[in-house]
Protein backbone atom coordinates (compact mmCIF):
# COMPACT_ATOMS: atom_id res chain seq x y z
CA UNK A 1 0.00 0.00 0.00
CA UNK A 2 1.41 3.61 -0.80
CA UNK A 3 1.24 5.98 1.91
CA UNK A 4 3.62 8.85 0.80
CA UNK A 5 6.31 9.12 -2.15
CA UNK A 6 7.62 12.45 -3.50
CA UNK A 7 5.71 13.03 -7.02
CA UNK A 8 7.86 13.59 -10.16
CA UNK A 9 6.71 16.03 -12.36
CA UNK A 10 5.05 14.42 -16.00
CA UNK A 11 7.82 16.91 -17.85
CA UNK A 12 10.00 19.41 -17.45
CA UNK A 13 9.23 22.17 -19.94
CA UNK A 14 7.07 24.50 -20.08
CA UNK A 15 6.05 26.62 -23.25
CA UNK A 16 5.31 30.47 -23.27
CA UNK A 17 4.43 30.44 -27.00
CA UNK A 18 7.17 29.39 -28.84
CA UNK A 19 9.94 29.55 -26.09
CA UNK A 20 10.26 26.66 -24.25
CA UNK A 21 11.01 27.31 -20.47
CA UNK A 22 13.27 24.13 -18.79
CA UNK A 23 12.88 23.51 -15.36
CA UNK A 24 16.83 22.11 -15.63
CA UNK A 25 18.09 25.54 -16.80
CA UNK A 26 15.86 27.92 -14.30
CA UNK A 27 17.51 25.55 -11.38
CA UNK A 28 21.18 26.87 -13.05
CA UNK A 29 19.98 30.09 -13.51
CA UNK A 30 18.89 30.96 -10.15
CA UNK A 31 21.60 28.67 -8.28
CA UNK A 32 24.34 30.95 -10.06
CA UNK A 33 21.65 34.47 -9.08
CA UNK A 34 22.16 33.17 -5.18
CA UNK A 35 25.63 32.62 -5.70
CA UNK A 36 26.92 35.90 -6.70
CA UNK A 37 24.22 37.68 -4.43
CA UNK A 38 25.52 36.18 -1.35
CA UNK A 39 29.73 36.23 -2.75
CA UNK A 40 29.04 40.25 -3.19
CA UNK A 41 27.83 40.47 0.87
CA UNK A 42 30.84 38.59 1.77
CA UNK A 43 32.91 39.98 -0.67
CA UNK A 44 31.69 43.48 0.49
CA UNK A 45 32.32 42.28 4.59
CA UNK A 46 36.18 41.58 3.78
CA UNK A 47 36.60 44.72 2.08
CA UNK A 48 36.24 44.61 -1.51
CA UNK A 49 33.97 46.74 -3.66
CA UNK A 50 30.42 45.38 -5.07
CA UNK A 51 29.79 44.29 -8.28
CA UNK A 52 32.98 42.94 -8.13
CA UNK A 53 32.36 39.27 -8.14
CA UNK A 54 29.54 39.86 -10.59
CA UNK A 55 32.23 41.28 -12.43
CA UNK A 56 34.47 38.16 -12.00
CA UNK A 57 31.58 35.68 -12.56
CA UNK A 58 31.15 36.76 -15.96
CA UNK A 59 34.03 35.15 -16.57
CA UNK A 60 33.88 31.86 -14.15
CA UNK A 61 29.88 30.64 -15.17
CA UNK A 62 30.77 30.29 -19.30
CA UNK A 63 34.18 28.74 -17.95
CA UNK A 64 31.91 26.48 -15.58
CA UNK A 65 28.87 25.34 -17.93
CA UNK A 66 31.63 24.36 -20.12
CA UNK A 67 33.91 22.32 -17.92
CA UNK A 68 30.47 20.54 -16.22
CA UNK A 69 29.87 19.08 -19.86
CA UNK A 70 32.67 18.55 -20.89
CA UNK A 71 33.29 15.98 -17.70
CA UNK A 72 29.79 14.76 -18.26
CA UNK A 73 30.15 14.00 -22.26
CA UNK A 74 34.13 12.65 -21.19
CA UNK A 75 32.95 10.26 -18.56
CA UNK A 76 29.32 9.47 -20.17
CA UNK A 77 30.82 9.26 -23.71
CA UNK A 78 28.74 6.03 -24.58
CA UNK A 79 25.57 8.19 -24.73
CA UNK A 80 26.72 10.55 -27.45
CA UNK A 81 29.21 8.50 -29.34
CA UNK A 82 27.98 4.64 -29.15
CA UNK A 83 26.32 2.89 -32.09
CA UNK A 84 22.66 4.38 -32.45
CA UNK A 85 23.57 7.75 -30.49
CA UNK A 86 23.29 11.46 -32.08
CA UNK A 87 26.86 12.87 -30.84
CA UNK A 88 24.85 16.25 -31.19
CA UNK A 89 23.01 15.73 -28.20
CA UNK A 90 26.40 16.75 -26.45
CA UNK A 91 25.75 19.95 -26.72
CA UNK A 92 22.19 19.56 -25.19
CA UNK A 93 22.72 21.05 -22.10
CA UNK A 94 18.90 21.25 -21.14
CA UNK A 95 18.62 17.87 -21.12
CA UNK A 96 21.04 17.40 -18.02
CA UNK A 97 24.04 16.00 -17.56
CA UNK A 98 26.55 18.80 -15.77
CA UNK A 99 30.11 17.52 -13.59
CA UNK A 100 30.74 19.23 -11.07
CA UNK A 101 34.07 18.27 -10.90
CA UNK A 102 34.44 20.02 -14.41
CA UNK A 103 32.41 22.65 -13.26
CA UNK A 104 34.61 23.74 -10.54
CA UNK A 105 37.90 23.35 -12.53
CA UNK A 106 37.15 25.60 -15.39
CA UNK A 107 35.13 27.41 -13.60
CA UNK A 108 38.02 28.09 -11.68
CA UNK A 109 40.04 28.99 -14.34
CA UNK A 110 37.73 31.49 -15.55
CA UNK A 111 37.42 33.04 -12.21
CA UNK A 112 41.40 33.22 -12.25
CA UNK A 113 41.45 35.26 -15.57
CA UNK A 114 38.67 37.95 -14.02
CA UNK A 115 40.65 38.13 -11.06
CA UNK A 116 44.15 38.60 -13.04
CA UNK A 117 42.64 41.12 -14.87
CA UNK A 118 41.30 43.25 -11.77
CA UNK A 119 44.21 42.21 -9.93
CA UNK A 120 42.60 40.45 -7.32
CA UNK A 121 44.11 37.30 -5.33
CA UNK A 122 41.82 34.06 -6.74
CA UNK A 123 42.07 32.61 -3.24
CA UNK A 124 40.17 35.17 -1.17
CA UNK A 125 37.52 35.74 -4.09
CA UNK A 126 37.03 31.88 -4.15
CA UNK A 127 36.74 32.22 0.07
CA UNK A 128 34.12 34.79 -0.52
CA UNK A 129 31.84 32.57 -2.99
CA UNK A 130 32.09 28.95 -1.41
CA UNK A 131 29.21 29.16 0.35
CA UNK A 132 27.05 30.78 -2.48
CA UNK A 133 28.51 27.89 -4.78
CA UNK A 134 27.21 25.22 -2.48
CA UNK A 135 23.93 26.68 -2.03
CA UNK A 136 24.05 27.11 -5.81
CA UNK A 137 24.94 23.13 -6.09
CA UNK A 138 21.66 22.33 -3.73
CA UNK A 139 19.11 24.53 -5.95
CA UNK A 140 21.13 22.76 -9.27
CA UNK A 141 20.12 19.41 -7.92
CA UNK A 142 16.09 20.04 -8.50
CA UNK A 143 16.79 20.23 -12.04
CA UNK A 144 17.28 16.62 -11.61
CA UNK A 145 14.02 16.08 -10.26
CA UNK A 146 12.43 18.50 -12.99
CA UNK A 147 14.25 15.58 -15.51
CA UNK A 148 13.61 12.34 -13.20
CA UNK A 149 16.89 11.19 -13.21
CA UNK A 150 20.09 10.96 -10.54
CA UNK A 151 17.89 8.85 -8.41
CA UNK A 152 18.83 5.84 -6.12
CA UNK A 153 17.92 2.29 -5.17
CA UNK A 154 14.57 1.60 -4.74
CA UNK A 155 13.11 1.62 -1.55
CA UNK A 156 9.53 1.80 0.24
CA UNK A 157 10.52 4.90 2.62
CA UNK A 158 8.06 7.58 2.78
CA UNK A 159 10.16 10.13 1.26
CA UNK A 160 10.49 7.57 -1.86
CA UNK A 161 10.93 9.13 -5.34
CA UNK A 162 8.19 8.00 -7.89
CA UNK A 163 9.78 7.63 -11.09
CA UNK A 164 7.27 7.92 -13.90
CA UNK A 165 8.92 7.81 -17.02
CA UNK A 166 10.76 5.20 -19.14
CA UNK A 167 12.74 6.87 -21.51
CA UNK A 168 16.40 6.27 -21.85
CA UNK A 169 16.33 2.18 -20.00
CA UNK A 170 14.26 4.06 -16.86
CA UNK A 171 12.40 1.79 -14.74
CA UNK A 172 9.22 3.37 -13.27
CA UNK A 173 8.93 2.37 -9.19
CA UNK A 174 10.12 4.38 -6.02
CA UNK A 175 13.22 5.03 -5.62
CA UNK A 176 15.62 7.08 -3.05
CA UNK A 177 15.96 10.61 -3.82
CA UNK A 178 19.65 11.27 -4.13
CA UNK A 179 19.20 14.38 -5.48
CA UNK A 180 17.14 15.41 -2.45
CA UNK A 181 19.94 14.16 -0.17
CA UNK A 182 22.39 15.87 -2.18
CA UNK A 183 20.54 19.32 -2.31
CA UNK A 184 20.02 19.22 1.72
CA UNK A 185 23.95 18.28 2.21
CA UNK A 186 24.80 21.27 0.34
CA UNK A 187 22.83 23.28 2.46
CA UNK A 188 24.01 22.02 5.24
CA UNK A 189 27.90 22.17 4.08
CA UNK A 190 26.74 25.77 3.10
CA UNK A 191 26.33 26.76 6.33
CA UNK A 192 29.30 24.97 8.07
CA UNK A 193 31.25 27.24 6.53
CA UNK A 194 29.72 30.08 7.15
CA UNK A 195 29.68 29.32 10.58
CA UNK A 196 33.86 27.83 10.26
CA UNK A 197 35.06 30.82 8.47
CA UNK A 198 33.91 33.26 11.32
CA UNK A 199 34.67 31.16 14.10
CA UNK A 200 38.39 30.22 12.77
CA UNK A 201 38.35 33.57 10.31
CA UNK A 202 39.51 31.32 7.28
CA UNK A 203 41.58 33.16 4.26
CA UNK A 204 43.57 32.01 1.90
CA UNK A 205 41.46 29.78 0.21
CA UNK A 206 40.72 27.80 3.21
CA UNK A 207 36.71 28.19 3.44
CA UNK A 208 36.62 27.15 -0.21
CA UNK A 209 38.89 24.16 0.65
CA UNK A 210 36.31 23.08 3.63
CA UNK A 211 33.74 23.76 0.78
CA UNK A 212 35.02 21.03 -1.14
CA UNK A 213 36.61 18.60 1.12
CA UNK A 214 32.53 18.51 3.16
CA UNK A 215 30.82 18.29 -0.12
CA UNK A 216 33.57 15.56 -0.92
CA UNK A 217 32.29 13.52 2.06
CA UNK A 218 28.40 13.38 1.21
CA UNK A 219 28.82 12.98 -2.75
CA UNK A 220 30.81 10.20 -1.78
CA UNK A 221 27.91 7.79 -0.01
CA UNK A 222 25.22 9.56 -1.96
CA UNK A 223 26.79 8.83 -5.32
CA UNK A 224 27.22 4.82 -3.60
CA UNK A 225 23.42 4.79 -3.40
CA UNK A 226 22.87 5.60 -7.41
CA UNK A 227 22.03 3.15 -9.88
CA UNK A 228 22.37 5.18 -13.12
CA UNK A 229 24.67 3.50 -15.61
CA UNK A 230 28.37 5.00 -14.85
CA UNK A 231 31.81 3.54 -15.36
CA UNK A 232 33.47 1.60 -12.60
CA UNK A 233 36.60 1.16 -11.62
CA UNK A 234 37.54 -1.51 -8.68
CA UNK A 235 34.20 -1.74 -7.73
CA UNK A 236 33.57 2.09 -7.07
CA UNK A 237 32.06 4.27 -9.59
CA UNK A 238 34.47 6.69 -10.77
CA UNK A 239 32.62 9.84 -9.03
CA UNK A 240 33.46 8.03 -6.10
CA UNK A 241 36.76 7.52 -6.46
CA UNK A 242 37.09 11.32 -7.83
CA UNK A 243 35.74 12.39 -4.43
CA UNK A 244 38.16 10.51 -2.05
CA UNK A 245 40.90 11.86 -4.73
CA UNK A 246 40.04 15.48 -4.10
CA UNK A 247 38.86 15.44 -0.70
CA UNK A 248 42.87 14.23 0.35
CA UNK A 249 43.93 17.29 -1.78
CA UNK A 250 41.58 19.85 -0.15
CA UNK A 251 42.35 18.60 3.49
CA UNK A 252 46.13 18.94 2.90
CA UNK A 253 45.67 22.44 1.25
CA UNK A 254 43.97 23.33 3.95
CA UNK A 255 47.19 22.18 6.33
CA UNK A 256 49.89 23.50 4.20
CA UNK A 257 48.40 26.79 3.80
CA UNK A 258 47.90 27.07 7.16
CA UNK A 259 51.17 26.85 8.62
CA UNK A 260 52.53 28.93 5.53
CA UNK A 261 49.93 31.94 5.07
CA UNK A 262 47.98 31.88 8.88
CA UNK A 263 45.22 34.33 9.01
CA UNK A 264 43.14 35.76 6.88
CA UNK A 265 44.15 38.47 4.03
CA UNK A 266 43.71 42.41 5.40
CA UNK A 267 42.86 43.76 1.91
CA UNK A 268 41.31 41.59 -0.80
CA UNK A 269 41.02 44.54 -2.99
CA UNK A 270 43.89 47.04 -3.69
CA UNK A 271 42.30 49.29 -5.10
CA UNK A 272 39.09 49.69 -2.93
CA UNK A 273 40.29 51.17 0.28
CA UNK A 274 40.22 55.25 -1.30
CA UNK A 275 37.04 54.22 -3.07
CA UNK A 276 33.59 54.73 -1.89
CA UNK A 277 30.48 55.45 -3.65
CA UNK A 278 28.70 58.43 -4.65
CA UNK A 279 30.25 62.05 -2.51
CA UNK A 280 31.74 60.04 -0.32
CA UNK A 281 34.39 58.64 -2.63
CA UNK A 282 35.06 62.36 -3.82
CA UNK A 283 35.33 64.03 -0.41
CA UNK A 284 37.67 60.93 0.47
CA UNK A 285 39.84 61.42 -2.63
CA UNK A 286 39.96 65.33 -2.39
CA UNK A 287 41.22 64.70 1.92
CA UNK A 288 43.74 63.03 0.83
CA UNK A 289 44.95 65.40 -1.69
CA UNK A 290 44.94 67.91 0.67
CA UNK A 291 47.25 66.13 3.39
CA UNK A 292 49.05 65.23 0.65
CA UNK A 293 49.80 68.90 -0.25
CA UNK A 294 50.11 69.49 3.86
CA UNK A 295 52.54 66.79 4.08
CA UNK A 296 54.40 68.65 1.07
CA UNK A 297 54.38 71.90 2.53
CA UNK A 298 55.78 70.40 5.87
CA UNK A 299 58.46 69.20 4.00
CA UNK A 300 58.98 72.56 2.18
CA UNK A 301 59.19 74.72 5.63
CA UNK A 302 61.26 71.97 7.21
CA UNK A 303 63.94 72.51 4.90
CA UNK A 304 63.90 76.28 4.58
CA UNK A 305 64.40 76.05 8.29
CA UNK A 306 67.32 73.77 8.08
CA UNK A 307 69.11 75.92 5.45
CA UNK A 308 68.77 79.07 7.80
CA UNK A 309 70.38 76.74 10.80
CA UNK A 310 73.00 75.88 8.42
CA UNK A 311 73.63 79.82 7.82
CA UNK A 312 73.10 80.77 11.45
CA UNK A 313 75.43 78.47 12.33
CA UNK A 314 78.28 79.16 9.77
CA UNK A 315 78.10 83.25 10.52
CA UNK A 316 78.56 82.03 14.00
CA UNK A 317 81.73 80.71 13.75
CA UNK A 318 82.99 84.08 11.84
CA UNK A 319 83.65 87.70 12.90
CA UNK A 320 80.36 88.40 15.23
CA UNK A 321 80.88 85.38 17.37
CA UNK A 322 84.71 86.51 18.28
CA UNK A 323 83.75 89.56 18.88
CA UNK A 324 80.96 88.39 21.58
CA UNK A 325 83.76 86.06 22.96
CA UNK A 326 86.28 88.53 22.96
CA UNK A 327 83.96 91.17 24.95
CA UNK A 328 83.03 88.39 27.30
CA UNK A 329 86.65 87.30 27.69
CA UNK A 330 87.74 91.16 28.41
CA UNK A 331 84.92 91.52 31.27
CA UNK A 332 86.41 88.27 32.84
CA UNK A 333 89.71 90.68 33.18
CA UNK A 334 88.23 93.66 34.39
CA UNK A 335 86.52 91.76 37.35
CA UNK A 336 90.13 89.99 37.81
CA UNK A 337 92.35 93.53 37.94
CA UNK A 338 89.34 95.12 40.54
CA UNK A 339 90.15 92.08 42.56
CA UNK A 340 94.20 92.37 42.36
CA UNK A 341 93.45 96.23 43.18
CA UNK A 342 92.18 95.47 46.31
CA UNK A 343 94.52 92.97 47.34
CA UNK A 344 97.06 95.85 46.34
CA UNK A 345 95.68 98.95 48.22
CA UNK A 346 95.46 96.70 52.06
CA UNK A 347 99.46 95.33 51.12
CA UNK A 348 100.37 99.71 51.07
CA UNK A 349 97.72 100.81 53.52
CA UNK A 350 96.31 103.34 51.22
CA UNK A 351 93.66 103.47 48.76
CA UNK A 352 94.42 102.35 45.53
CA UNK A 353 94.82 105.39 43.01
CA UNK A 354 97.34 104.44 40.74
CA UNK A 355 96.70 104.67 37.10
CA UNK A 356 99.39 103.41 35.49
CA UNK A 357 100.79 99.77 35.75
CA UNK A 358 99.16 96.72 35.60
CA UNK A 359 96.59 97.22 37.90
CA UNK A 360 95.47 100.59 36.57
CA UNK A 361 95.20 99.44 33.05
CA UNK A 362 93.23 96.60 34.09
CA UNK A 363 90.94 99.17 36.23
CA UNK A 364 91.03 101.56 33.46
CA UNK A 365 89.93 99.12 31.62
CA UNK A 366 92.43 99.40 28.46
CA UNK A 367 92.60 96.18 27.31
CA UNK A 368 88.97 95.36 27.67
CA UNK A 369 87.46 98.74 26.62
CA UNK A 370 89.43 99.51 23.89
CA UNK A 371 90.44 96.02 22.60
CA UNK A 372 87.21 94.18 23.31
CA UNK A 373 87.59 91.99 20.54
CA UNK A 374 90.72 90.25 21.86
CA UNK A 375 90.59 86.63 22.94
CA UNK A 376 89.94 84.60 26.10
CA UNK A 377 93.15 83.50 26.34
CA UNK A 378 95.16 86.62 26.28
CA UNK A 379 92.32 88.26 29.13
CA UNK A 380 93.30 85.36 31.12
CA UNK A 381 97.52 85.80 30.94
CA UNK A 382 96.50 89.53 32.12
CA UNK A 383 94.71 88.39 34.68
CA UNK A 384 97.88 86.43 35.79
CA UNK A 385 100.23 89.28 35.67
CA UNK A 386 98.56 91.33 38.36
CA UNK A 387 98.19 88.65 40.59
CA UNK A 388 101.68 87.87 40.17
CA UNK A 389 102.45 91.68 41.12
CA UNK A 390 100.04 91.68 43.80
CA UNK A 391 101.71 89.04 45.61
CA UNK A 392 105.02 90.67 45.31
CA UNK A 393 103.38 93.75 47.21
CA UNK A 394 102.05 92.11 49.53
CA UNK A 395 105.89 90.06 50.65
CA UNK A 396 107.46 93.75 49.88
Amino acid sequence: METAYIPSPSHGVLHLGPIPLRGYAFCIIIGVFVAVWLGNKRWIARGGRAGTVADIAVWAVPFGLVGGRLYHVITDYELYFSEGRDWVDAFKVWQGGLGIWGAIALGALGAWIGCRRRGIPLPAWADALAPGIVFAQAIGRWGNWFNQELYGRATDVPWALHITSATDGRVPGYYHPTFLYESLWCVGVGFLVIWADRRFTLGHGRAFALYVAAYCVGRGWIEYMRVDDAHHVLGLRLNDWTAMVVFVLAVAYIVVSARLRPGREEIVEPDASGEDEGEGGTEASVGLGKKTDQKAEEKADKASDEKADGKADKASDGKPAGKTDGASAGKDGASAGKKADKADGKADGKPDDRTGGPGGEADGGKPVTSDAGKSAPESEDADGAVRSEAESANKG
